[in-house]
């Protein structure tokens, strides 16, 4: 299905990926540099559509680029076993869990602000607008707690 050797705009179109993307994933050594034309031009095959399929999935998993890169060193040894693999994944979950727990409590401090200000007033009298001003000088979980509103 994939031209045997295509050119990084060919790559990023198949991909979806961006031209500047595929630079950078080279640089980091994520993909494999490619084969150069004598005119000088990048020239990628199917191994590199894959192996960017590859990293794009694991970035649209929230994964890191290290993670990424050990997920990569564990595939291009595929005679290992996946303990690795499994235990790198177990470690991605909590971070993801930990992340939904902290994004709970923004859900949670940000309802708190919206209800500062339920009718329209003037904005001098906004209280969403008082409570973000007297949060500058306390923690955003005290948003809640300041005085002032548009009720």
């Amino acid at each position: 299905m994939t031209q045997q050797a295509m050119k990084i705009g060919e790559l990023a179109l198949q991909t979806g990926s961006s031209v500047e993307t595929i630079r950078y994933y080279e640089q980091q050594n994520l993909l494999p540099q490619a084969l150069r034309s004598a005119s000088n031009y990048r020239l990628y095959g199917d191994a590199h559509v894959k192996r960017l399929q590859f990293i794009r999935h694991c970035r649209s998993l929230d994964m890191t680029l290290d993670e990424i890169r050990t997920l990569l060193s564990f595939r291009d040894t595929p005679e290992e076993n996946c303990a690795g693999v499994n235990t790198l994944l177990d470690k991605h979950i909590e971070h993801v869990s930990h992340r939904i727990k902290e994004l709970k409590v923004l859900q949670t401090e940000l309802k708190q602000l919206r209800s500062r200000c339920m009718t329209i007033q003037t904005v001098e009298e906004c209280g969403i607008l008082q409570g973000l001003a007297n949060a500058e000088d306390s923690e955003p979980k005290n948003l809640g707690t300041h005085g002032g509103g548009c009720h």
